[in-house]
């Protein structure tokens, strides 16, 4: 007996087992030490904000950020720089957009899904008492259009979901646009009914009598319209009748006097540039370009009456810089001397309709999103939040990234963004490839959260590559993997890992590719693909199969990404997108594969992550699950994208770091 206890007294116990959230179903994966939680939490909780709005009267912001050990994100009331974040929102899901009441700032509107489903309603909120009132009818999705400031009604576009179809599905849809007082809801008016699920960006007129709205085809084709507010008349503008012209068109405002708008549009060249469209005459004759001489493309942008400036964001080779245009000329105007703006990129702009104040977002390599602003007059920059970061965690160590390029297997120039380990970590070293979703979205310079703790913790560099059909280097490269050219884009990959062969920090060896959404996809493509290339993969929410993708993801985008992969309703267009589905090539992913996906995703199913994992699971391959119940097209609540985290950094771990 005393032999026995002995023994047992010897044996050391188990360390503690990191506990999965209870709301996720795991498969596959091995116990996770509940030590690295601690470690990858230190990177994790450097917590920025985001910038919302600014109070109508008053110098103060609405902003946006998730509390130290909050699950997500919600609204705060901040009535000075520096000041105490005042909570207005509360709750299981984020709130990251309102808006203030535009004359007296008497109450808020902003939106919320439930458990990642992105079913939008809309609630009025009163910052006194933090009591809120929905305001939009439930079985719809709705978004946030603009104010009628006279009367404090809001314009509002809605869509229909599947779930509200009988049979689950529907053949067309029709997004329409209302009008309601959040005081009073009997007010609610239809304005009018539009064909298709592609309505947004809506821009009311200064008279209130019109709105602007954009209606989006595709990556690189779209149209604004204007819309009669009284009886829902409708006018296409741009490209104008009779302008047999396939290119991109985004309101983007109007001008005070409400005799021109401001659009977005690709029509002149390559990139988006920002333009004025003379209402009295029509394209191109009443057209005016004011931003040819930028060349790359603009994005975010807001009036500032006050000062008669335009602010705008120019995305130089994935940074977005802030630039200032006359609104009379049209010239671009320096930032007054002495002018010193943080490092980083600058992003959501919004102007104090009063003062002429710009509030904007800046982050960095070494800097999460923190709000300033900026006086156009004197150049005064002002600081009004601060990052959190954990005690010892030294943000200023953090390398610049590099900006990298390389040709492609058709002599084409592919770029990305390199995030190399500390010098420590000598040797060639691993490559964690994480490919951007979209697929019309780009990879930027910025902030990288959670991935830092993989190149300064773990030795792991980090790739993000801008493969065919990104955005952001002109329309041409924009539809390089449209339809039948998709799997061009996978090419590019294999041809980043020959380029990190000939880096002499790189191990092209030790790869694993990951992404979420298209991101996703290719992943799940690079599997196949590339099995004999990489050490494995982690897909999350992404496209296994395109055809089942097409047919079940919601009816309100489904003819948009349509054009983007292909109409699966044609039988000859079936039949490829069958032949290149990940699910249907299984059998050649022999790389052991991580997938996560959230049960109440609209945009990717979670069927297409649940379809592979059973058929990969039935072949006995390597493949660790993770399916959240409360969660979207990503992980949105903190302790989901924790443990997810702590996940991948064992699949690195176990694949790349043994």
């Amino acid at each position: 007996m005393a032999l026995g206890l002995g023994a047992c007294a010897t044996q050391q116990a188990a360390p503690p087992v990191l506990t999965p959230p209870a709301a996720m179903r795991v498969e596959g994966v091995p116990p996770l030490a509940q030590a690295v939680l601690e470690p990858i939490q230190r990177y994790s909780q450097v917590i920025g904000h985001g910038l919302v709005d600014w109070h109508p009267l008053q110098r103060e912001m609405l902003v946006s950020h998730r509390l130290p050990g909050a699950s997500t994100a919600q609204l705060f009331r901040l009535r000075s720089p520096q000041g105490t974040l005042e909570p207005l929102t509360s709750g299981a899901d984020p709130v990251t957009n309102g808006r203030w009441e535009p004359r007296q700032g008497r109450f808020i509107v902003f939106a919320r899904g439930t458990g990642g489903d992105e079913v939008f309603q809309l609630f009025r909120l009163d910052p006194d008492t933090r009591a809120t009132t929905q305001i939009t009818p439930a079985g719809q999705r709705h978004a946030f259009g603009g104010w009628l400031p006279s009367t404090g009604q809001v314009v509002y576009t809605s869509v229909p979901l599947d779930r509200t179809a009988q049979g689950g599905t529907r053949a067309e849809v029709t997004t329409t646009v209302s009008v309601v007082d959040p005081m009073n809801l009997a007010t609610r008016r239809l304005i009018a009914e539009l064909p298709g699920g592609g309505w947004s960006g809506l821009e009311v007129s200064p008279d209130e009598t019109r709105a602007a709205i954009t209606r989006y085809v595709s990556a690189t084709q779209s149209e604004v319209w204007l819309l009669r507010l009284a009886d829902g008349q409708r006018q296409r503008i741009l490209p104008a009748a009779g302008e047999n012209l396939v290119a991109s068109h985004f309101s983007a405002g109007w001008a005070p006097d409400g005799q021109s708008v401001f659009v977005v549009s690709d029509r002149a060249g390559e990139f988006l540039e920002l333009m004025r469209q003379d209402l009295a005459s029509a394209a191109p004759a009443g057209l005016r370009r004011l931003t040819a001489h930028i060349p790359w493309d603009v994005a975010d942008g807001d009036l500032a009456p006050g000062s008669g400036l335009l602010a705008l964001t120019a995305n130089i080779d994935g940074r977005d810089e802030l630039r200032l245009l006359d609104m009379a000329s049209g010239a671009e105007r320096a930032l007054p001397a002495g002018t010193r703006l943080p490092a980083g990129s600058v992003g959501t702009l919004r102007t104090h309709k009063g003062t002429g104040e710009l509030a904007m977002v800046i982050s960095g390599a070494r800097a999460p999103a923190q709000v300033f602003s900026l006086d156009p007059k004197t150049g005064a920059v002002q600081a009004w939040t601060q990052p959190i970061t954990p005690a010892g965690l030294d943000l200023a160590s953090l390398p610049d990234p590099e900006i990298v390029r390389w040709q492609s297997f058709d002599g084409r120039t592919i770029s990305g963004i390199l995030y190399l380990p500390p010098a420590r970590f000598t040797g060639r070293r691993p490559v964690y490839m994480s490919v951007h979703g979209g697929p019309e979205a780009q990879s930027k310079l910025g902030w990288k959260g959670r991935l830092n703790y993989l190149t300064q913790e773990l030795g792991i560099a980090v790739f993000e590559p801008n493969v065919r059909g990104s955005s952001g280097y002109g329309k041409t490269f924009l539809n390089l993997d449209n339809g039948r050219l998709r799997e061009d884009s996978v090419k590019d990959m294999g041809t980043a890992i020959d380029w990190m062969a000939t880096h002499p920090r790189l191990d092209a060896k030790r790869v694993v590719v990951a992404g979420g959404s298209y991101g996703g996809y290719m992943a799940l493509a690079a599997s196949v693909r590339l099995a004999d290339r990489i050490a494995g993969a982690a897909s999350t929410v992404g496209i296994s199969n395109f055809v089942t993708f097409l047919e079940r993801t919601e009816s309100y985008r489904r003819d948009l990404r349509r054009v983007e992969y292909g109409d699966e309703r044609d039988p000859a267009m079936r039949a490829f997108l069958e032949s290149i589905s990940p699910l249907n090539l299984a059998d050649q992913i022999r790389k052991p594969l991580l997938v996560a996906q959230g049960k109440n995703d609209p945009r990717v199913p979670w069927t297409e992550s649940e379809q592979i994992v059973r058929k990969l699971q039935a072949r006995n391959s390597t493949v660790w699950y993770l399916l959240a119940d409360n969660g979207g097209h990503g992980f949105a609540r903190r302790e989901n994208a924790d443990f997810y985290f702590a996940t991948l950094v064992k699949f690195l771990q176990d694949t790349v770091l043994k």
